[in-house]
């Protein structure tokens, strides 16, 4: 695994969050994603000046595994997580996101049908937590087989893609990011693995 044992001014890692962890810089009941890193990252979490600190770029639930993203340039960030830059979409949403859903109950062709439908028209969300009803954007729905499926967002809710399914009669057992815009997960990077993003990376964002 690749060290920065002499970070430049910008960095930007890539990982492969694993289920259990959280993406705060601290946390009492739950380990955090910055405790995967070297002690010298560690230490850019709060050590850095307030305008230099290592950060998730978004984040995601304790109980969501798959790519994440990590870097000191919060103008990366912005541009990745804000509605202002969209990747060719025309709803004024964010840079999308892809997740692999394993679902509770499995899904007839027939039903597969009617839940890539209406997904596709934007459903409102359930209540959860301190929000209320909400309306999502269109997203998209990829079925590979009666139990799992692809779902591609353009916004970042709370809860987002659990609440789609909710609305749409299911739950949702195990949930994986595979993709942010066209930057996929790598396939030789194991749960819980990092490294610096190549020029290749940042260009797909």
């Amino acid at each position: 695994m690749r060290k920065c044992s002499k970070p430049e001014k910008y960095i930007y890692l890539i990982m492969n969050k694993p289920c259990g962890y959280v993406c705060s810089a601290t946390s009492d009941s739950h380990k955090t994603v910055y405790e995967l890193l070297t002690q010298e990252l560690q230490a850019m979490v709060s050590g850095a000046p307030r305008g230099s600190r290592l950060h998730t770029v978004g984040r995601l639930d304790c109980d969501t595994s798959g790519l994440l993203l990590l870097t000191n340039d919060g103008k990366f960030s912005h541009r990745i997580t804000s509605s202002e830059f969209s990747t060719g979409s025309t709803n004024g949403s964010a840079v999308t996101k892809t997740y692999r859903v394993t679902l509770l109950n499995s899904v007839s062709p027939e039903n597969q049908k009617l839940y890539i439908n209406r997904a596709a028209a934007g459903l409102t969300l359930p209540p959860e937590k301190k929000y209320d009803e909400q309306l999502a954007l269109p997203a998209i729905l990829e079925f590979e087989s009666s139990y799992t499926c692809k779902i591609t967002v353009h916004e970042g809710k709370f809860h987002e893609v659990r609440r789609i399914f909710r609305a749409l009669g299911n739950e949702v057992e195990e949930l994986e990011r595979i993709a942010i815009g066209e930057l996929e997960l790598p396939n030789d990077l194991e749960p819980g693995q990092w490294r610096a993003m190549d020029q290749k990376e940042l260009g797909r964002l």
